[in-house]
């Protein structure tokens, strides 16, 4: 091979003039995954969380009863407090307003010295300065002492110093907030139900503080204020308020509402262990799954982290203990088990201390150490009270983990015997799966496909290198209340299990996943949607690890093929269908509807005049079996082309909710639940 005679560049050196120093808040705006986890909707709306928690830590301070949050229009957010309000004189040593420090400087805030917050939920300081780097504009004003002041930002710079613009009989905190377009590219929409979720939540944690959403994106008077709350304006603009004086109690039986408890009372204990205040409520419902929620600091912690720790090892010794001592659990009986305490469980924990340690930036997990053994201690000596005080409670608990435990050894005997039989560890894949040609996981991808006809269509139109295709017939079992024994029995569902490769229960294992796109693929009417819901709540329940991956997609085939002649089309809505017709030069009444290939839905009378008028023709697919092997290829299974929406879980709580009424037993819940929705529904009737 022939030697390049052009000269490569020489590298620059390695020396001091080659590190990059960032100024002030560019560090985030460089980086701003480092700081709110993603550019898109969660991180987005991390921008909320961190301004409330600012006023959320007053109110654990004991400095402030109300809280209001107000979405206003043009993507601008408005949180405000009646708390102290944010120091705005000189700082010792930035020689400027502390406000501005503040809103300027990372990690500087009054959360670290202990003095003047014993706890604090935010980014140690940081939050402020954060949502200021990441917004377009934001303005402060601050009512304390007597005195009104106010200091304007643009993408995290002062527009000017603090300035006093008026007297004040208020005190409090307003920030306001728009976020940078250019830095949220996916869009600033703001999701008022997850808003509205988010800050019911956070009521419950924060006994007697008033907190209210109000959505006034349409109200452009909601700016011609500097008082402390809106509301006093009277705004016509829906709005919501949550004050609870229960605590995580009120939280539990709301989680309940749905269920059917196993015992009356709900446990609750709040005291303080070595600096460690503790918050713990719970109770068993009829059900398998446990649903714990975790927070520290009043910070959601969706992995848990060493509080957890504490109240499982502490519950599962507690039980035990009165298990034997009341002679409900025999001597020749085992010992209840983690999972077995855990089994129908909704229980809420809670810890603030004041030196708080996660594990990462946006605290999914705590890692301070001295939370697990105050959590262990208190809730170990009142939950021993309480079963001690409670003995119908009591016993009913025993009961229920008693039967998890003999369920769990009998779905263990059946679930060896199936794996003894081969179905899962012998790796026999199922006959009617087509697999893949690679062995590589990260480019194969399976579809999903209901039935067997759609199956042959998409085994005759896909790429079979990286394709595979398993069809299932009709809707496969719900697993919502099923343990794993009854699971591996259906046909249908161990197919599945052995082609997705995982393995399930305490054996899966998420590195022998043997595709990273699972694509389910039904058809779009009602039967469609509801075995894809079967499909998904099997996910949820037992392969969350993969829906958390980011592995499940649902397939979008579309609504419409549409010809003209030689031209072709396809649309997935009907405004993209009426677009597709625009674009072809065709009127509405110089169409013609086909149900299936051919078959003409134009009334017979006007046969004769529609055919003289017919200049395209629109097929409206009602399965994914009416279409052929290339148009199925072109449409649904492309990936140049194709539609594919990826299945997450982003408010884990509402998902379990969502599963509970949709394919649980109570039929009374479900039925309003679709009454009170069904207005949302976009149904083919």
């Amino acid at each position: 091979m022939a030697k390049s005679t052009e000269k490569e560049p020489k590298q620059k050196a390695y020396d001091a003039s080659s590190i990059t120093v960032l100024e002030g808040l560019e560090p985030v705006r460089k980086r701003p995954g480092m700081y709110i986890g993603t550019t898109g909707p969660e991180g987005l709306h991390h921008l909320v969380w961190e301004i409330f928690d600012n006023a959320r830590d007053e109110a654990m301070a004991g400095r402030c009863d109300d809280i209001e949050v107000a979405l206003l229009p043009d993507g601008y957010v408005r949180v405000a407090d009646n708390g102290n309000g944010i120091p705005v004189g000189i700082h010792p040593k930035t020689k400027v307003s502390a406000l501005e420090t503040i809103m300027t400087v990372l990690h500087a805030g009054g959360k670290f010295d202990n003095e003047a917050y014993k706890v604090s939920g935010g980014l140690h300081g940081v939050g402020a300065s954060v949502v200021n780097a990441l917004s377009e504009h934001t303005k402060v004003v601050v009512h304390q002492d007597g005195g009104m002041h106010v200091q304007e930002y643009k993408i995290g710079k002062p527009l000017a110093k603090v300035k006093k613009i008026g007297t004040s009989k208020e005190h409090g905190t307003i920030v306001l907030f728009k976020p940078d377009i250019t830095i949220f590219k996916e869009g600033i929409e703001w999701n008022l139900e997850k808003i509205v979720t988010h800050l019911r939540q956070q009521a419950y944690l924060v006994k007697g503080v008033r907190i209210s959403i109000i959505d006034a994106q349409t109200a452009k008077e909601a700016f011609e204020t500097d008082t402390i709350f809106l509301r006093e304006k009277k705004l016509d603009v829906p709005s919501t308020t949550f004050y609870f004086e229960g605590g995580l109690k009120s939280l539990v039986a709301f989680y309940n509402k749905h269920q059917t408890p196993v015992h009356k009372n709900i446990f609750y204990v709040d005291r303080e262990q070595d600096k460690v205040m503790v918050e713990i409520a719970l109770q068993y419902v009829d059900d398998i799954t446990p649903r714990i929620t975790a927070f520290a600091n009043n910070t959601y912690n969706s992995e848990g982290g060493t509080h957890i720790t504490g109240f499982k090892t502490s519950l599962t010794r507690s039980l035990n203990t009165y298990g034997r001592n009341a002679n409900i659990l025999k001597e020749k009986d085992e010992n209840f088990t983690g999972d077995d305490v855990l089994e129908g469980i909704t229980a809420v924990v809670s810890v603030k201390l004041p030196e708080i340690q996660f594990e990462g930036q946006t605290k999914a997990k705590l890692g301070s150490m001295e939370a697990q053994g105050a959590v262990s201690t208190v809730f170990g000596e009142a939950f021993n009270a309480f079963l001690e005080e409670n003995p119908d409670d009591a016993r009913a608990i025993i009961n229920k983990v008693l039967l998890a435990l003999k369920a769990r050894k009998a779905a263990k005997a059946a679930k060896d015997s199936v794996l003894r039989k081969g179905a899962l560890e012998g790796m026999t894949l199922p006959g009617k799966l087509a697999d893949c040609q690679t062995k590589s996981a990260e480019e194969s991808e399976i579809f999903i496909v209901e039935g067997d006809s759609a199956g042959g269509t998409a085994k005759m139109g896909r790429d079979r290198r990286t394709q595979a295709i398993l069809p299932l017939r009709g809707k496969i079992l719900n697993v919502e209340r099923a343990r794993i024994d009854k699971m591996l029995a259906s046909e249908q569902v161990r197919n599945l299990v052995v082609a997705l490769g995982t393995a399930i229960g305490d054996v899966f294992d998420l590195s022998k996943l043997r595709y990273h796109k699972i694509i389910i693929a039904t058809d779009a009417d009602v039967d469609g949607a509801h075995i894809r819901t079967l499909i998904l709540t099997l996910f949820y329940r037992h392969f969350r690890a993969i829906l958390d991956g980011g592995f499940v997609y649902i397939a979008q085939p579309p609504l419409y093929k549409i010809s003209k002649g030689k031209a072709v089309a396809y649309a997935y809505s009907d405004p993209e269908k009426d677009a597709a017709l625009k674009e072809m030069g065709v009127a509405p009444t110089e169409v013609a509807i086909v149900g299936e290939e051919g078959d003409d839905e134009t009334p017979e009378e006007e046969a004769t005049v529609a055919k003289k008028a017919v200049k395209a023709h629109v097929q409206r697919y009602k399965g994914l079996g009416e279409m052929n092997a290339s148009e199925l290829w072109e449409t649904t299974m492309d990936p140049s082309r194709r539609v594919l929406k990826q299945v997450t879980v982003d408010d884990a709580a509402a998902a379990d909710h969502i599963f509970d009424v949709l394919m649980g037993t109570d039929v009374a819940v479900r039925k309003s639940f679709i009454q009170s929705n069904a207005r949302l529904a976009n149904l083919d009737v």
